[in-house]
């Protein structure tokens, strides 16, 4: 491994662990604590405390996820699936909506970054070594 790599894994490691602190702190303790206001802002979008609740977990399950290595790629997968949900929601009440788009990109560098194979699938090179290469 050289030197420029191992920074690039360690960068991609430390915008993961930020991704996780952002979405388990401030995304889904907002979802399962209480707070004044919270029925209000939740029934504007459409949804109640008890399905916003329930959101939160998940979002807290997939962020922890995501900084395993061996479910990282799946965790990616269902972090973008649910930035999707939340750039939907945020569509549909009028609100900006480009932070989960942001997320969800911040997301698929990060890992690529942790793991330079996700940049390869995503440009459709298939990995040097692999034996389908060698015919």
């Amino acid at each position: 491994m050289t030197g420029g790599s191992k920074k690039l894994r360690m960068i991609g490691w430390g915008l993961s662990v930020l991704i996780a602190l952002f979405l388990i702190g401030a995304s889904a303790m907002g979802k399962v604590t209480q707070w004044e206001g919270k029925a209000e802002m939740f029934a504007n979008m459409g949804w109640t405390e008890e399905v916003m609740f329930k959101i939160g977990i998940v979002e807290a399950a997939i962020s922890i996820l995501f900084l395993v290595p061996r479910t990282s790629f799946v965790a990616a997968i269902l972090i973008a699936a649910y930035m999707g949900g939340a750039t939907a929601t945020h569509v549909r009440v009028g609100e900006p909506f480009f932070i989960p788009i942001i997320m969800g990109v911040v997301v698929w560098v990060a890992l690529g970054l942790r793991n330079p194979d996700v940049f390869r699938l995503a440009a459709g090179k298939q990995q040097s070594n692999s034996p389908e290469n060698e015919q």
